[in-house]
Parts: C-alpha cells; structure tokens; sequence
C-alpha cells in the first residue's frame, strides 16, 4: 500500500502527455504511468487527469484548481507557470507568487501536492536562453515547497533529461522515453517501488550525437513551432482551445487491450 488511493492531476501539456502517443493518437505521458504505479493491482484506486496543453497558470487556477477542490483526492500533482515564464517580459517572481497561492489552497483543503521544477535547457539550442529564467522559478519553487510541505520532483537534477532522446523535436515535449523516467522518478519521491530504475543509462549507438546534428536545425524548428506558439499567444489562442480534458472524473483505471498500458475511460454501467 502506497497510501494514496486518489490521485487528481492537473497542468498544462507536460502533464496532459505531449508527446507520449498511444495508438489511437491520444497521449499517455507521465503522469498516466503514475498512476498505473499507483493504482497497480488495487480495484479501489482512482484516477483523473485535468491538464490541457497550451495552459496558462491563470486558467489552471480558474479551471482545474476548482474541480481538483471538489474532488478531494489524496494527491494532486501542479505543475504550472512554464508556459508563462517563457513570454517575453514576464515576471517570474509574479508568476511565482501566484503560483504559491495555488499550492496553499491545495495543503489548506488537507490535499498531499506534488511539484514539479523545470528542466535544465543548457544543452538545447535556442532553448538555452531560457535557462535563467527556469532557474528563477525554479529557485522559488523550492521554497513554496518547504513553506507549505509539498514534495518536489526536480527535473532540473535529472540528468538522464539531458540527453536529446528525452525530448522530442519541438524542444518542448519529452518522448515517451523522457515520460516514463519522469514517472518512475515520480513514485520514488512519493516513496513508492518500483521496479525500473530511472537513472538506467540511455543505450550507447553510433547515432547518439549532440542537438546541432540530431534536431531539427533551429530555423527549421522556429519556423515549425516557435512562430506559431508566438502567432497563437498574440491572437489570445492556446493549442487547448476546444479540447477537453482526457479523464476529468476520479474513475478506476482500466487496462485497454486493444492499446495495452493506455488509461480508459472505467467500463459504463
């Protein structure tokens, strides 16, 4: 027993899964293979996923706080303000500050909350510009933590994320790879075993060089993803403008067999 029978998250793309595909062209990602670790032979245990991509913390706290709230759960994993710091201009001590509100509300409603800080980008082209400011937050991050007893997952120090098959070609995603790591990584700051270790080192191949020669060329991935997230963010779009979340209800998890680790929807009565 892990004594978590209930677990609720919510965010933005990372959590939802991008880019960790099923068969069906939906996403699993890390925080569904939590909850496989969490839930593994135990009927009673329940499951929802309210993150959506392309999320601004504003909307998490206006759109997925309060249904996390209601539900009650026994954990709920935040993480949030990613898609903020990375505006020009923003204010990564405001996004901070906001950030802890959320946090705060969670503990008050007696709720065991899971962070996440954010990556180490030093390694990724272009995206290495950003690095000072993840540092930041990251840096606040750890302190709303200890001021209000939540546990941390710090990406940052994960050194496994530094290599380029943890992230997909847009320099935003993690693999399937990347998310499994991230998960087991997870269960073990939850104090739950497993039995794969996360720290396993990437398999050597002749393939195996740096971003320059593996990645897109950063013309090529600014045209396809950087100028449309700046064209988006202009026009007040977001890439979850229609979509709902993938498991907004605590339901048991059923194992799909068609697609065989998926989470599904519970069977209907």
């Amino acid at each position: 027993m892990n004594g978590f029978d209930s677990y609720v998250a919510i965010g933005d793309s990372f959590t939802e899964g991008l880019n960790d595909p099923l068969p069906d062209g939906t996403y699993r990602g890390w925080a569904d293979r939590l909850a496989e670790i969490l839930g593994a032979g135990r009927s009673e245990f329940q499951y929802a996923n309210l993150a959506l991509r392309g999320k601004m913390l504003a909307e998490i706290v206006q759109e997925q706080l309060p249904l996390a709230l209601e539900l009650k759960p026994d954990l709920v994993t935040v993480c949030a303000g990613g898609n903020d710091i990375i505006v020009p201009g923003a204010d990564v001590d405001d996004i901070a500050a906001r950030f802890e509100e959320t946090i705060a509300t969670l503990r008050g409603a007696g709720i065991e909350v899971l962070i996440f800080t954010g990556p180490d980008t030093k390694r990724m082209s272009v995206m290495s510009i950003l690095r000072g400011k993840v540092g930041i937050y990251n840096a606040h991050l750890w302190a709303i933590a200890e001021r209000h007893k939540a546990k941390v997952v710090d990406l940052w120090a994960m050194d496994v994320l530094h290599d380029n098959r943890a992230w997909s070609d847009d320099r935003l995603h993690f693999t399937s790879e990347g998310h499994r790591r991230i998960a087991l990584r997870t269960a073990e700051v939850l104090g739950v075993p497993t039995a794969e270790d996360w720290r396993e080192p990437w398999p050597e191949t002749a393939e195996h060089a740096n971003w320059l020669t593996l990645r897109r060329s950063d013309l090529e991935w600014t045209r396809t993803h950087l100028l449309p997230w700046i064209r988006r963010h202009l026009r007040g779009e977001s890439m979850g403008d229609g979509l709902v979340p993938k498991r907004p209800r605590l339901e048991p998890l059923v194992r799909n067999q068609v697609s065989g680790a998926r989470l599904t929807e519970a069977a209907e009565s």
